[in-house]
């Protein structure tokens, strides 16, 4: 294994520098001083910040409730509330200095006590047994302890270990200590909510307590739907000047005169899961086959309509610790049937499908079971099984999808009745491939029952390094390790869509629960 640590330091330089580019502006016009919004909301009747039930509604609370850290172009945290912040302890505390013209909306300064307020409610609500709904934010309690303000200014987080990730758990909603479980409590941030009426709408109005410059948009008003047609049809007739959503038809949508597309990234990896312990699976060779056969590029065009970025391991192309080994993953499909002959599969009766005698002296024929569920919003997932099928069909590998609820699909793949899985899994910001990789989560991620006491290892370091170029340079290996044994086959990250008449941002990277990400330091230089 070639040693891959001399050149983390130049791969997290390059991050520093390199963002994702938002496209050209396809003369829609500058925002003005207001902004109406098409937005899909069926869930949310309250205003709780810290129990977000939607995702795009934590994009507007996001304009309302500030974090101690953000997440910057580059991937990384950076301070935002804090003014500074730093591991102390052997990574076993971090040591917060917030800024000190913070305030809230209704003029009360904010201070460490309600931050640490904030933290240790979002720790006792995941750590609460009783509580069926742990809350978004539930993920703290694997990397926090707890918060404990030391001044107005300066707070100690005890992390529940060392490890860099942690510093993702620190971006949440900090809200005054006494309106932590109150509707539509105070914010930091450049909004306040003025008017809310669930299904229907909210206004949102600029923050005049603001510690920053003054937004110029003034007036943000959201209009809810309850699927994304009506939105769609209500921004074509020019109702709405900007939609957000996930929906494919909108992806159809090209920047052009008058209309901005744009994409923004989600946490969604879509992923074909394979059994390792099936007869015909269990050799590294077939399965990296299997990936060498299927054109993922052409899946992403042709039915997802570009509306997804490619993933040749768990770690995000976007994030600094991808390791670039696109060239790996490239469609091969006489690379693939060579895997295959190496392994003793030919088409013997000449009917079509692979065949070789099994370890039992039997003769098995290369025939797998593809499960697939609805996706409630579009068919495509069942169309990227067809795609697949269809293209391992040229490996003369016989597939039979099988399409359930999801539901179903849950039981099959905990009681591993699969060969082959579509499953898409919603990860964290704190990007952790662990429960997808580790031989113990067999029920929680790992359903191909993938084993490696090399990846144990790899994934037990990672979880233990707090230095940036530590944990990049783990994360190197765990990919490394990932590609020579192809548990699963990783295809792309889902990305939503935003449609705009009006160019509300500049900045480089959006993403999902901040979608909004720029508006409130839009300047309109026309």
């Amino acid at each position: 294994m070639l040693s891959m640590k001399p050149y983390i330091s130049v791969l997290l330089s390059l991050a520093l520098l390199l963002g994702i580019c938002c496209p050209a502006p396809a003369q829609a016009e500058s925002v003005k001083d207001s902004l109406n919004v098409g937005m899909i909301s069926t869930k949310t009747t309250r205003l709780l910040p810290l129990l977000p039930e939607e995702r795009d509604i934590i994009s507007l609370y996001s304009l309302v409730y500030e974090s101690l850290l953000v997440v910057g172009d580059n991937g990384l945290p950076e301070p935002y509330l804090a003014k500074d912040f730093k591991f102390t302890g052997g990574g076993n505390s971090i040591k917060i200095e917030l800024r000190d013209n913070l305030v809230f909306s209704d003029g009360r300064r904010l201070t460490a006590y309600d931050v640490a307020a904030s933290g240790n409610y979002i720790l006792q609500r995941a750590n609460n047994e009783e509580n069926l709904d742990k809350g978004h934010y539930r993920l703290m309690a694997y990397n926090i302890k707890s918060f404990a303000a030391t001044s107005e200014t300066e707070l100690v987080v005890t992390t529940a270990r060392p490890y860099f990730m942690s510093l993702y758990s620190l971006i949440f909603p900090v809200l005054p200590q006494d309106r932590l479980d109150s509707e539509n409590p105070p914010g930091s941030g450049p909004y306040v909510v003025d008017k809310f009426e669930p299904g229907s709408s909210m206004w949102l109005k600029v923050n005049e307590q603001w510690w920053k410059q003054k937004p110029q948009v003034k007036s943000i008003f959201v209009n809810f739907y309850q699927n994304s047609k009506k939105m769609v049809s209500d921004f074509e007739y020019g109702r709405l000047d900007t939609v957000i959503t996930r929906s494919l038809a909108a992806a159809q949508y090209k920047s052009g005169v008058g209309v901005l597309s744009m994409p923004y990234r989600t946490n969604q990896l879509e992923t074909l899961l394979i059994n390792n312990n099936e007869y015909r699976l269990k050799d590294v060779e077939a399965r990296k086959a299997i990936m060498k056969a299927i054109d993922v590029n052409l899946i992403m065009n042709r039915v997802f309509i570009g509306r997804v970025s490619r993933a040749c391991t768990p770690f995000p192309s976007s994030s600094v610790l991808n390791a670039d080994l696109d060239e790996y993953y490239q469609y091969n499909l006489e690379e693939a049937r060579s895997l295959l002959a190496s392994l003793g599969w030919e088409d013997t009766d000449e009917d079509g499908v692979l065949d070789k005698i099994d370890e039992n002296g039997k003769l098995a024929r290369f025939v797998l079971r593809l499960l697939v569920y609805e996706d409630p919003e579009n068919d495509v997932r069942y169309e990227t099984a067809n795609r697949i099928r269809n293209m391992l069909e040229k490996l003369k590998i016989s597939v039979r999808i099988e399409l359930k609820d999801i539901a179903k699909v849950q039981e099959d793949l905990v009681s591993q009745s699969f060969d082959l899985a579509l499953v898409a899994f919603q990860l964290d910001e704190a990007f952790d491939p662990g429960f997808l990789l580790i031989s113990t989560n067999a029920k929680l991620g790992n359903y191909g029952r993938y084993k490696s006491s090399d990846m144990d290892i790899l994934m037990s370091a990672y979880r233990t390094e707090y230095d940036l170029s530590e944990i990049a340079y783990t994360a190197q290996l765990i990919q490394q390790r990932f590609t020579e044994d192809m548990p699963f086959i990783p295809l792309f990250y889902r990305a939503g869509s935003i449609l705009t008449r009006k160019v509300f941002t500049n900045v480089r990277d959006i993403r999902e629960n901040e979608v909004f990400r720029g508006i409130e330091s839009f300047v309109d230089i026309q």
